[in-house]
């Protein structure tokens, strides 16, 4: 890894955190941080490495639970334990329910933002 983009990466308050409470995405999470990961080339044990500051509220209370119980654990490990934790069938249901009641009215809505 270059030595170039690390310095160039973000601090880590300016990553995206996730909290796994109230209006939560866990997907957004995920995407945030595999940006990240591939824009600044950053190796898989520095991001892992940096997970549990990710981690806020119960979310974090989780991830000290997995971690004491699996030890150190590669990206691709986590994103799936996410996954399976905060991708219930409530989430789904009012996933698919924005989904179905978005609807473009080209009178009052511009195509460009509504995509």
């Amino acid at each position: 890894m270059g030595q170039a983009l690390l310095k160039e990466a973000p601090k880590i308050k300016e990553w995206f955190h996730f909290s796994g409470e109230g209006e939560y995405d866990h997907m957004e999470f995920i995407r945030g941080l595999d940006m990240i990961k591939e824009d600044f080339e950053l190796p898989d044990r520095l991001l892992t490495a940096r997970v549990k500051t990710l981690f806020t509220k119960s979310a974090h209370r989780w991830y000290i639970k997995l971690r004491k119980a699996h030890g150190h654990q590669s990206w691709t490990w986590w994103k799936t334990q996410i996954i399976i934790k905060w991708a219930n069938d409530a989430w789904r249901f009012k996933v698919e329910t924005a989904f179905e009641s978005a609807k473009f009215n080209s009178d009052k809505d511009k195509a460009l933002p509504w995509f």
